[in-house]
Parts: structure tokens; C-alpha cells; sequence
């Protein structure tokens, strides 16, 4: 072999060319014909590759781009396949996914979910990758791994698998300290319509992060948040499809007897009331659950109509909300009159 003879076939040149992702495992370099001692050998000091992970090389001096990170970490965290060697990003045959049982969470994820509050990909250190609790993986270089029990199914953001924003959430959350940034990220997670308050705290609580004084206090700001979201659709559902207006925001009582609880909003002369299901699952959600279920039927009770509508279906089906509730308005003249309430101002 002369010093000019390539240490690859010609196949390995085209996977690295230009316009190529261009890091690979040593896995795929083998099944490209180049040994372990070659690729050794390229990735001496000075030399035009480096290892970039342990079992990951960049075919390229000098730092790897924001992508060629990224590909690294799931290159270095995914699960090989039978061939022992992962496939490449893209690679055809199904829909497989190119890293099984990795994908990137944290800050990382929550940039590519198009996040401005979080650092761009290149100031971040370390790139968070979820991974299945039992992989025997260590954090190393730009890759920290965050375990789970049980992987979300990820989503395909600028074709890389990304955890839901929910759990990138949680998941960055659990390495900040700093209450300012805590409550920038999930107040955008809301405000972008990125996913639903409740979804984040059910992961807060699953990952056992609702007992930080910062978080429970980013959480009280993310509630409220969402319901001020959702009581803005449920404003513009009723000006928008024609509804009559209601009496907003209400507490209802009978006449000289107990209190009935409190309603987003009420048609007297139709006896419908309108409630705006904004629970967020902590420990406590089944009693929460059972509150809501006895308040419901004791108003059923009194031939008041009870319409539950949930933040998510706002956001996602208005027009169908608007149904809903038109047809619980014209089902009113078909029942018997409703018990006379008290209408007080909430």
C-alpha cells in the first residue's frame, strides 16, 4: 500500500462526501472494509478523522457541526441492531428507526422542538439522550444519558428521533436550579402551544421533581398560564360560532342552602354550565377526580346540564366544542325546568 492508497473502498468516500453526514460507528466503517488499526491510524493527532464518542468517528478535522453532534450522541446511545452495525440516518428498508431505543431529550430537544427561550445546539455542553433504564452506557464527551423505565415514542424532528416536549421538559428541568429559566420553559411550552400543562406535570411528577420549591413554583405560574389560554379559546369559541353569551366565571347556590361550586361559565335560561377540566395529575388526582364527579351529578341532579371541556380540545377542536355545547343549549327545551339556583359573581 502506498502512503496516496485510500484506507476505505470507494463506498465509504460516497457516504462521506460532501452534502453526507459525515460521522460514523467503527461498526459501519468495518462493514466498509476499514479495520480497526486504520481507522486507529486516521484518528491519530493531526490526522484527518478523530473519535468524536467511544465507537463513534468524525471522518473530518476540526469541530463537528450542531448535526454531526447530534448523530454522534444517538450513534453512541443506540441500541445495534442484530448486524451489529446501526443503520445510517435515512438509511431505506421500512421505517425502522434509524437509533433504537435512543433519542434526544433536554434543552436539545427542546431547540429542536423550535424553543426560543433554550441555549442554540452549539453553546450547549452536552446533548441529554433517553435511553432504556437497563443500558449499560456512562455519560462521556458531548454525550450526558438520562435513563427511563419506560421510552415515549419520540418524534421525528429534522429527522432525528426527539422525546416529546413534555418529556424534554422534565427531563431538562431535573439538571436546572434556576427558577427564572425553569419557569421561561414551561410558560413557553404553553404560550407556543407546544403541549398542555397537564402533560407536564404529570412528567414533573413522574420524575419525582414536584418536591422542588422552584418547580412547584414554576409549576403554580404554568396552571395558570394554561388557564388563561383556555379561557381565552372558550371566550373566542363562544364570539366565534355564535353561541348566547353566558354569565361568566359564577358560583352557583340554592336559595338558602349550600354552596354548588363554581363554573368557567352558565346559561341560565338553558340551566347548561360549563366547566373547564384544568386538573393536573399529582398524587392526589383521584380525590381531585371524585370532587369533580360528586359536584357534576349533584347539579344533574337539579336538571342542570354539565359540559366538561378540556384545555387540549379547545385548542385542537373548537369548532367541535361549539357543538357540543350548542346542542346541550338546544336539548334544553326537550327537559323538565331545572331547581332554581343562585347566580353569584365567582
Amino acid at each position: 500500500m502506498t502512503h496516496n492508497t485510500p484506507l476505505f473502498p470507494r463506498p465509504l468516500h460516497d457516504l462521506s462526501g460532501r452534502g453526507r453526514l459525515r460521522v460514523m460507528t467503527v461498526a459501519q466503517l468495518r462493514s466498509h472494509g476499514v479495520t480497526t488499526s486504520e481507522t486507529n491510524e486516521q484518528c491519530r493527532p493531526g490526522g484527518p478523522w478523530q473519535q468524536l464518542l467511544p465507537g463513534v468517528v468524525l471522518l473530518h478535522p476540526g469541530p463537528p457541526t450542531s448535526e454531526e453532534r447530534l448523530h454522534a450522541v444517538l450513534m453512541y446511545a443506540a441500541r445495534e441492531r442484530g448486524t451489529g452495525v446501526p443503520a445510517q440516518p435515512g438509511a431505506g428498508g421500512g421505517h425502522a428507526p434509524a437509533y433504537p431505543d435512543a433519542m434526544i431529550t433536554g434543552l436539545a430537544a427542546l431547540t429542536l422542538h423550535g424553543f426560543s427561550s433554550t441555549p442554540p445546539l452549539p453553546s450547549l455542553d452536552a446533548i441529554d439522550v433517553l435511553v432504556p433504564r437497563l443500558r449499560r452506557l456512562r455519560s462521556t464527551g458531548c454525550a450526558r444519558i438520562v435513563r427511563s423505565a419506560a421510552l415515549p415514542a419520540p418524534e421525528q424532528v429534522t429527522g432525528l428521533p426527539v422525546a416529546p416536549v413534555a418529556r424534554a421538559l422534565a427531563d431538562a428541568v431535573a439538571e436546572l436550579a434556576d427558577a427564572g429559566i425553569v419557569r421561561r420553559l414551561m410558560t413557553e411550552a404553553v404560550r407556543g402551544a407546544h403541549c398542555e400543562p397537564a402533560a407536564v406535570v404529570r412528567e414533573l411528577n413522574q420524575a419525582r421533581l414536584l418536591s422542588r420549591p422552584h418547580v412547584v413554583d414554576a409549576v403554580e405560574s404554568l396552571l395558570a398560564e394554561g388557564r388563561a389560554l383556555a379561557e381565552d379559546r372558550l371566550y373566542r369559541m363562544v364570539r366565534e360560532y355564535g353561541l348566547p353569551d353566558p354569565v361568566w366565571n359564577v358560583d352557583l347556590r340554592l336559595p338558602g342552602g349550600p354552596y354548588l361550586g363554581g363554573l368557567d361559565a352558565y346559561w341560565p335560561d338553558q340551566a347548561v354550565a360549563l366547566e373547564l377540566d384544568t386538573r393536573a395529575p399529582r398524587q392526589d388526582d383521584d380525590a381531585l377526580w371524585s370532587e369533580y364527579a360528586r359536584k357534576r351529578e349533584h347539579l344533574e341532579r337539579l336538571g342542570i346540564t354539565v359540559v366538561h371541556i378540556t384545555p387540549r380540545k379547545l385548542r385542537d377542536s373548537l369548532e367541535q366544542q361549539a357543538t357540543v355545547v350548542r346542542t346541550a343549549l338546544m336539548a334544553s327545551a326537550d327537559r323538565e325546568p331545572a331547581a332554581y339556583v343562585v347566580v353569584l359573581p365567582r
